[in-house]
Formats: C-alpha cells, structure tokens, sequence
C-alpha cells in the first residue's frame, strides 16, 4: 500500500519504518528537524528486546509538503492532539476521498475530530500500546510492549498492515480499547512528575499506590458513564489497582510482563515537560474530568495531577507531595 504518516514525530517515524521495511511504499509527512536527519542518516528503528532495523533514506519517500497526500492508500495520523484538527483538514484537501484514515493517537476525541472533518470517508480509531522515545540522530526505539489495534472495516487493513516486527489486530470494540490504553496512559503525568524512569516508578511501592488510586478513581468514573473498558495489558482492568497495590516482591513475580519496559524508559509527557511542548494532559486526565463532572463522580487525583501539569511542575515530586495537594479536594 501507499501509507503516508501524517505528522511523522516518535510513534510515526518508529511505525513508518517498519512499515517500509516491510515492503509498504511509506511517506513522512513532517517537519525539517525530524526529517533532515533521516535524509542524511537514513531512519533506525529499535526496541527494548534487541531489535534493529535501518532503512535507507531512498526507500522512503520524506515530505514538509501536505501534497503528498494525494497519492495515499492510507493516511496514518500521529500528531498530537492540538495539531489533529489542522491535520484533518490538509487531509481533507488533499487526500483522495477514497483513502482510508487511521488515528494512531492516545485520547479518545482525535477519531472524533477526524471523522467530523471527514465525513463519508472510512475513518478509523486505533490503539498504539507502546512507548516510543527518540535515541539519536534519525533513531527511535521502542522502550515498551503491546501490539497496534484498530477498528475493525472493509479491506482487511490490519492483516495487510501486519508484519513479525509490527504486529496489527483489528477489534469490534475500539473504543473499550481506547478506554484501556487510556486509563494506563494517566500514569504518563505521574511518570513526569516522579522523575523515575519507568521501571524504577513501578518498583516504588508508594508510587504503585498513587497510580492504584488514580486508576480506580478513573475506572469509577468510566462505571458510572456506562463506558466498557478493555484492558491493554495482561492483566483484567479492575485488578490491575490490587496488583499495583502489592508489596513489591510479590508485585514483580505477578506483574512480571508490565516490566517488560526498557530501563531507561520514560513517557512521552515526560520529554514534553522537558522540552517545554505541550502535553496531551487535557486528552488523558481532561477525558476522566470531564466525564466525572458529567455523573457527579469525584476526580480529586485527576485534578491535583491535572493542575501540576497545566502549570507546567516538572518535579520530581513525591507521591506525598502530589498527595498533600488533595486536602479539601475530596482525598
């Protein structure tokens, strides 16, 4: 297929690649920065269990100009959410009506936009589960597992986007999907605000228990709307706060596939804080506050973790120091 990523940062430079690697006719769609150096170096994808792919720059095709939609089979958006309303109308004037278009983006409201920009085209959501954080000049490793899900439709675009190194599925019931990766997706502020990497995070049993907390409040909410939620991990949705909340010798024998995490992972809101970028705060702990002013549920952690970000806190903080700012918000 002619696949265009369009918004070619982290998760579309790492898919990209292995897209082209596996025979697609792949173009990035991005900014200079991002795509210069892959124009010297050609583009390198890895991942945490040793993986090393490297593409040439001549078997991809790299673009700043939203032309290059018009060739497109398929449109895979990665932007981020501010950018995806921007997106969805250069794919509106420029991509054939007849190319399907697949959001590769965390947050529940990105399909919604691009459906409402779109209509008549077949326009799908999908899950990315996995981590993916720049490691030098044109290179991008995968510090995380999981495996792409996308709604189900016409023309078996999961099997056909499915390749050993990037494994495609496609579901009935995205949106449980989405609520899943979603609710996981909320330890992304508290990974920023810690300072910690990853695996040192879920090795603190204190920090275990904010994330235990935060999640139940947000699974809570989600009960009280009606909305389903599919778990992304091994793990059922509702007993992933009780293994959380374990001591940390039995936590590690039982949770033994959460850490399959590169050691110096982070999450992407952690490199945003960093950098000074906007974070996708409004599209993970905005969905569950919104949805709890909806049905009069409480969100206090959601708030108080909502609020450091917006304010642009980059810690590291404690799990007692975010904790002490619930006092009379409910925790």
């Amino acid at each position: 297929m002619k696949l265009v990523i369009a918004g070619a940062g982290s998760i579309g430079c790492y898919c990209g690649g292995l897209l082209a690697d596996a025979g697609h006719d792949v173009t990035l769609l991005g900014r200079a920065r991002v795509l210069d150096p892959i124009r010297q170096n050609g583009l390198t994808a890895t991942d945490y269990s040793g993986l090393r792919k490297t593409i040439p720059a001549d078997r991809l095709i790299l673009s700043e100009n939203p032309a290059c939609l018009s060739d497109a089979d398929l449109v895979l958006v990665t932007v981020k959410t501010g950018a995806t309303a921007e997106m969805a109308r250069l794919i509106a004037a420029h991509a054939p009506a007849a190319a399907s278009v697949i959001s590769w983006q965390n947050g529940m409201e990105n399909a919604r936009t691009l459906r409402a920009a779109l209509p008549g085209r077949d326009v799908r959501a999908g899950m990315v589960p996995f981590n993916v954080v720049p490691a030098g000049p044109a290179t991008w490793h995968r510090a995380t597992s999981g495996d792409i899900v996308i709604r189900a439709g016409p023309g078996a675009l999961a099997r056909r986007l499915s390749s050993p190194d990037l494994p495609v599925t496609e579901t009935d019931g995205i949106e449980a999907v989405q609520w899943g990766k979603l609710v996981i997706n909320l330890n992304n502020a508290l990974n920023a605000l810690s300072g910690l990497t990853l695996r040192e995070q879920l090795l603190n049993r204190d920090w275990r228990r904010l994330m235990a907390d935060q999640m139940a409040e947000a699974l809570a909410v989600l009960a009280a709307s009606g909305r389903p939620v599919a778990s992304t991990t091994p793990l059922p949705a509702w007993m992933t706060p009780h293994i959380l909340r374990l001591p940390t010798p039995l936590f590690s024998r039982i949770a033994a596939r959460m850490l399959t995490i590169d050691p110096a992972a982070r999450t992407s809101m952690a490199y945003d804080l960093d950098a000074g970028r906007p974070t996708e705060i409004d599209s993970l702990q905005g969905e569950i506050i919104r949805l709890g002013r909806e049905t009069g549920t409480p969100t206090p952690i959601c708030d108080r973790v909502a609020a450091l970000i917006t304010r642009g806190e980059t810690g590291p903080l404690t799990p007692d120091q975010i904790r002490a700012g619930l006092i009379g918000a409910g925790g």
